[in-house]
């Protein structure tokens, strides 16, 4: 009986070691992210994206650190693109589940209540977040993993001027929050560097459903533009809607417009002519094969193109394994360390972070800029702006 006894103990305690050494290989990568309301599909999509990275990964090997090879698991929280759910979110993602690598995170105030908690507890995150607040030396381990307006609205601007010389004044419209209220200060500084004059600025709440008097604002002045700031595509089409119903036909701007299949969907012909600086055509011969496959992808689940936000989580699980093994460390302080000294492999091929001189530390990853418009109801990318820096990167191998 004692020797059975032993014995069940024994194996017990074999199945426990096993158990953690299994534990052990995986590493999870979290994501605070809209997975509800207007922007639902961004955190769906950034969601998904990561998924297949982390597959891709796990499938050719894993992660091989100090000799032993991890998987990628991830986990993803629906923030509701708002302070108060994106404090809970940080809070399960580092204090409860104690995840040390966030590979995708939306929305300025959200990010501001995890970044809150991430510096402190050594915790490297990967953002999309378009705040500047966000970046710089007092927050070493942040680091952006798509374009922000300090990116896009210079090259998007300066485009839609050389196709309309007569737009001489524009009405801008942004969401009341934190991601709202920066990109407002930024669209403000550009249109007037480009000699356009902001006759008015206004904000909405997130979660608006009734956009009628807003568009009425919109144009009171006879805007020749109207620029629809950080709007998601669902909140853009019931402007676009209500600004047609108006009989509004000036230039239409939307600086984080990431498809048109939302904005045709709800603003049907009044989408037409809509500029965006966040989307993309992942299906055209400008995409990578596996960017061509990722589209194909989010088509088949979501019936939504991939865009930049969502691909930019699948991006950052590539970046993180390079900078693992060639650190050979999982101490998210040494990866942030090595993450500038390197170049990786994305969706978009080879690419680097950079942008010191606009955020004082190399934090932002040198994506392409890529310009579109809605045209017959369907998105067409008329421009891709590669980053100098980029360019100089590669060009010197380091």
């Amino acid at each position: 009986m004692k020797l059975f006894s032993k014995l069940l103990i024994s194996a017990a305690l074999g199945l426990s070691i096993a158990h953690t050494a299994s534990a052990q290989e995986v590493i999870k990568l979290g994501i605070s992210a809209p997975m509800s309301g207007s922007a639902a599909v961004w955190g769906l999509g950034m969601d998904w994206a990561a998924k297949q990275a982390a597959d891709q990964v796990n499938k050719s090997g894993g992660v091989t650190v100090g000799g032993k090879k991890y998987k990628f698991e991830i986990v993803t929280y629906d923030n509701k693109y708002n302070a108060a759910e994106g404090t809970k979110v940080a809070q399960n993602l580092v204090n409860r589940d104690k995840i040390k690598y966030i590979v995708g995170g939306i929305g300025t105030a959200p990010i501001q209540a995890l970044q809150s908690l991430s510096e402190k507890n050594n915790v490297i995150i990967f953002i999309s977040a378009w705040g500047k607040s966000l970046k710089g030396k007092e927050f070493p381990l942040t680091f952006t993993q798509s374009n922000t307006p300090f990116e896009i609205l210079g090259p998007l601007y300066k485009y839609v001027l050389a196709k309309h010389a007569n737009v001489k004044t524009v009405a801008l419209i942004n969401a009341n929050d934190a991601s709202g209220k920066e990109v407002e200060l930024v669209s403000q500084q550009v249109w007037a560097d480009l000699g356009v004059k902001v006759i008015s600025s206004s904000f909405y709440e997130r979660g608006t459903t009734q956009f009628q008097p807003i568009a009425a604002k919109l144009t009171e002045q006879k805007p020749d533009a109207i620029d629809m700031g950080v709007a998601p595509p669902a909140d853009a089409g019931m402007i676009l809607k209500e600004l047609g119903v108006l009989g509004w036909n000036g230039v239409k701007v939307l600086p984080v417009g990431t498809s048109a299949t939302q904005l045709v969907q709800i603003g049907g012909d009044a989408a037409n002519g809509t500029y965006m600086g966040y989307a993309g055509d992942y299906a055209s011969s400008l995409a990578t094969p596996m960017q061509q496959d990722l589209n194909k992808g989010m088509l088949a689940n979501f019936k939504e193109p991939l865009n930049p936000l969502q691909v930019s989580s699948y991006d950052s699980v590539m970046a993180l394994k390079a900078a693992m093994e060639t650190s050979n460390s999982l101490d998210p302080k040494v990866i942030a360390q090595t993450l500038p000294k390197i170049i990786f492999e994305t969706s978009y091929g080879k690419t680097v972070f950079g942008s010191e001189a606009i955020y004082g530390v190399p934090q932002q990853m040198q994506v392409p800029i890529m310009i579109t418009q809605v045209q017959d109801g369907k998105m067409v990318e008329l421009a891709r702006v590669i980053p100098e820096e980029l360019k100089t990167r590669l060009a010197a191998g380091k």
